[in-house]
């Protein structure tokens, strides 16, 4: 099957997630598997918004977590062991730091979410859901991930090499 190669503002927005060592053209096959992540992650925050739900949230919050310590977002494994075979794609590659940087900052801002639920404060954890929501569309559609662009900056990484690499 042959795969279009993904424009290069797509690919470097790929590269700023940590996709440093993969060609173009693996990029570009990659790339739906890379979305599949944040989009059920933003699936799972919009209706947790619609239902004010302190469980799905609080789901969501352990997912963020294995994704913040596990190699692969738990979502990767079961992109990598059902849909990546069904479309005969590539399986995803451990997430890179400035993923697990992603999920760790997902994580702390999902906790604040379910605490003010918890304490009641429901205006303010929907507040905070949805700019989460808000946050997690950007990768899902335009592969711009904010916390992998933090986490560039604190570290003055440049296309996945550091300023001193150059």
């Amino acid at each position: 099957m042959k795969t279009n190669i993904l424009s290069k503002t797509r690919i470097n927005r790929l590269r700023a997630q940590g996709y440093t060592t993969e060609s173009d053209r693996e990029l570009s096959e990659l790339a739906v598997g890379i979305r599949f992540a944040y989009q059920l992650c933003t699936l799972i925050i919009i209706t947790g918004i619609y239902t004010q739900s302190l469980y799905l949230f609080s789901g969501l919050l352990g997912i963020a977590m294995l994704g913040a310590i596990l190699p692969n977002h738990p979502f990767d494994y079961i992109y990598n062991y059902t849909l990546s075979r069904w479309l005969n794609k590539p399986a995803l590659p451990p997430r890179a730091t400035q993923l697990r940087f992603a999920c760790s900052f997902a994580s702390i801002w999902l906790g604040y979410v379910v605490y003010f639920l918890a304490t009641g404060s429901v205006t303010t954890a929907m507040i905070l859901a949805g700019i989460l929501a808000v946050v997690a569309t950007l990768p899902s559609t335009i592969d711009w991930c904010m916390p992998s662009v933090i986490f560039n900056a604190i570290y003055k990484i440049t296309n996945g090499r550091t300023k001193a690499e150059f």
